[in-house]
């Protein structure tokens, strides 16, 4: 199927060439008509199947201008990162359209933002904390909301974004079309989709854990993290092929620490984005990549899913998540929009099991390549690869209450003393020896 045999309007068709794009992905194919009719959807999708578009290109085909100045679209998603690329994609699809955009996120003065919810919006994409802000501010208003669109649902919920979701879904019109795309439904999602959605169709573009089919993968078993920094350098420097190389880390303490050990060999080359970093060095960062300055980036994992960046040439997997789920959201930034992409994981011998669990939930095996000869392999350990040094406890027998004896000593003879008030004529007599008087007072004449 091509997108001219979609029921899409020539306004959207026409952007659609624009960009380059004549075939749906599996998931735009399935979701458009259970969209069209109207009813709630439940979208199971992996990162880079497309989804974006999935639920755009309905949305954007069943809107009508209004004169008001209420959104009537709504997109929740969990980062800022995805806020901008939601916006993005909406500007892509609508050069031939009047409508509308605005993206609203956290981490920045909120002033600017609310001038722009007081103005006229088509289209509203933000992050759950920001938006519930600006609605209890006053100055946006969700009572045109025609459908909203929750976006990595299963993401929101790790965050923590539960209640703001909650909160949204109570704010908005009742009569609404809800539309939900995660990577994996929990039992949190179940819930939130039991109370807020009506009996909503489930489209899966693939089992979940399933791996796209585009994408290689291949693993490396390493015995610690220098070791595994000899082997990245090693991989730059002899594959012309990684020209676009995404690093996933999971913390932000080791991405430091690898962005110290690259920078040094590739001047300028590198790139560092966590949630610890300011919003502007996460844009400049991202967008440095895109156009080619930087050659490779580390990222954590909450970034993960709010990175859409085209060609990306390889995904490396520096560490292997302790989430199964996060290598498949890892992956899926190369290989995008069905082209082919590769996946490096390094293993190291304490994340054996972490990698059982991987190949488990994608019922397959990665391919594990031998080291290469001539790799320096470290003995040089961090503090937390270094095997913790058990203390002997040596333990002193203290004595028994009844060895012990009482807790209380008799007084000495001087600290036996008792106060005892003694009046002036006592302290008289014992200075004197007789009773001292000051004399009788004269009698007063009258």
């Amino acid at each position: 199927m091509t997108f001219e045999e979609l029921n899409l309007s020539r306004p959207l068709l026409n952007a659609l060439s624009d960009l380059g794009y004549t075939t749906p992905t599996v998931i735009q194919e399935k979701v458009f008509s259970v969209v069209m009719s109207g009813k709630d959807v439940c979208g199971i999708a992996q990162t880079g199947t497309g989804k974006t578009f999935a639920y755009l290109l309905p949305c954007l085909r069943q809107f009508k201008f209004s004169k008001e100045r209420f959104p009537q679209l709504l997109v929740v998603v969990p980062t800022r990162e995805l806020v901008v690329q939601v916006v993005d994609a909406v500007k892509q699809l609508t050069p031939y359209m009047s409508v509308e955009v605005a993206g609203f996120y956290g981490g920045v003065n909120m002033n600017p933002q609310m001038d722009i919810a007081a103005g006229k919006l088509d289209v509203v994409v933000a992050t759950p904390g920001r938006l519930v802000d600006i609605v209890l501010s006053g100055t946006l208003k969700l009572k045109a909301i025609k459908r909203v669109v929750i976006d990595e649902m299963d993401e929101m919920l790790n965050l923590g974004f539960r209640p703001q979701i909650q909160h949204i879904l109570d704010l908005l019109p009742a009569k609404r079309q809800n539309l939900l795309f995660s990577a994996t439904i929990t039992e949190e999602v179940e819930q939130l989709i039991e109370t807020h959605f009506n009996f909503p169709v489930t489209v899966e573009a693939a089992p979940v854990g399933t791996p796209l089919k585009n994408i290689s993968q291949t693993g490396y078993h390493l015995p610690n993290f220098y070791t595994k920094v000899n082997l990245l350098e090693l991989l730059l420097e002899r594959d012309s092929s990684m020209t676009k190389v995404l690093i996933f880390v999971a913390t932000k303490e080791m991405a430091n620490e690898l962005y110290e050990q690259l920078e040094a060999k590739y001047p300028e080359k590198a790139g560092v984005i966590h949630s610890n970093k300011e919003q502007n060095h996460r844009f400049n960062t991202v967008k440095r990549f895109k156009d080619g300055t930087y050659r490779f980036i580390i990222a954590t994992d909450i970034i993960a899913r709010g990175l859409d960046i085209a060609e990306v040439s390889h995904v490396i997997n520096f560490d292997t998540p302790e989430v199964p789920e996060n290598y498949l959201h890892r992956i899926g930034r190369t290989g995008r929009a069905d082209k082919d992409g590769n996946s490096i994981i390094f293993i190291a011998d304490r994340e054996r099991d972490r990698q059982e669990k991987i190949e488990e939930l994608m019922n397959y095996q990665i391919p594990i390549t031998p080291l290469p000869e001539d790799l320096v392999i470290s003995d040089v350990l961090t503090d937390d690869e270094k095997p913790e040094v058990k203390m002997k406890n040596f333990l002193i027998k203290l004595p028994s209450r009844e060895e012990a004896g009482p807790a209380f000593h008799e007084k000495s003879a001087k600290n036996k003393k008792v106060n005892v008030k003694i009046s002036h004529a006592d302290k008289m007599k014992k200075k004197y020896g007789k009773p001292k008087t000051r004399g009788a007072k004269p009698k007063r004449k009258r």
